[in-house]
């Protein structure tokens, strides 16, 4: 496949499903099986192409963002609680990323695996929209740190292909007693230290061949999913905080089941 076009559908499959609870990863090693493109060659691009993403979730809360960062700087105590939820919650995920960093990479080659954890984790979701019990709606400064802690937590299962970042963290807010509206919210401010952490690791581990030019998918490619994922991602951000807090997660965990299914079937049957 042309590496333009590649990287369009990339930039499509990435902005519409980071911050939906249905797995970018998983669906980008899926699309890696079904079009026959070299993941491996495709691992970077992937990476770098998330803060196309983040900066859609910037674009989309700047005010919330702006306000957090003047509080942070004049010591005001609602930009300060925002800015230590984000941090608290970021810290698990990257330290055991550190940690286990080659583990997630051969779990990165098994599209098997993201099948299995597709429907499972959409099982896992069904179950917690039946018990749990949202609270109201509140601002994310003014989550307790003990559902901080916790959706940090959470959001350390998202490390095995399929089981979704924002999927990871919105469920567990959801079982910690966190409202809807919120626990969306909050999934899409901690994607942005999440995703920047990434690929800054990403970049400085193997950047050196981009920057020399030597690799088939180079800069171009990049800017080209980059915008792509941006404008995607801010389409998606709109809709998707509208939509849960009507309709709830639950079509999202079908949607992962009947994909998951499918995908091992055709891995099997190939």
């Amino acid at each position: 496949m042309d590496t333009t076009l590649t990287a369009i559908l990339l930039g499509i499959v990435e902005g519409l499903t980071e911050f939906l609870p249905v797995s970018s990863t998983g669906h980008l090693i899926l699309a890696s099986e079904m079009f026959g493109y070299d993941a491996a060659e495709w691992a970077m691009f992937n990476v770098v192409i998330q803060l196309g993403a983040i900066l859609a979730v910037v674009y989309q809360y700047w005010g919330t963002f702006w306000n957090a960062g003047m509080g942070v700087l004049r010591l005001e105590p609602a930009g300060l609680r925002f800015a230590r939820n984000i941090l608290i919650a970021f810290m698990p995920s990257a330290v055991l990323g550190l940690v286990f960093k080659d583990y997630i990479d051969v779990m990165l080659g098994s599209p098997e695996l993201v099948g299995w954890a597709l429907i499972l984790g959409g099982m896992a979701i069904i179950a917690i929209e039946k018990i749990a019990k949202p609270g109201e709606e509140v601002a994310v400064s003014d989550l307790p740190l003990k559902q901080v802690i916790g959706i940090g937590i959470a959001q350390c299962t998202a490390m095995i292909p399929g089981v979704s970042r924002s999927g990871a963290t919105i469920m567990g807010a959801l079982a910690m007693g966190v409202n809807r509206k919120t626990a969306a919210e909050f999934s899409f401010f901690l994607a942005v230290p999440t995703m920047i952490g990434a690929t800054a690791l990403e970049l400085f581990q193997n950047g050196d061949d981009l920057m020399d030019g030597t690799t088939r998918i180079g800069w171009s490619e990049i800017a080209i999913g980059f915008a792509v994922s941006f404008i995607v991602a801010l389409i998606v951000i709109r809709l998707f905080v509208a939509y849960v807090s009507r309709h709830g997660f639950t079509p999202f965990a079908w949607y992962r089941i009947v994909i998951g299914a499918v995908a091992l079937i055709w891995l099997t049957m190939r």
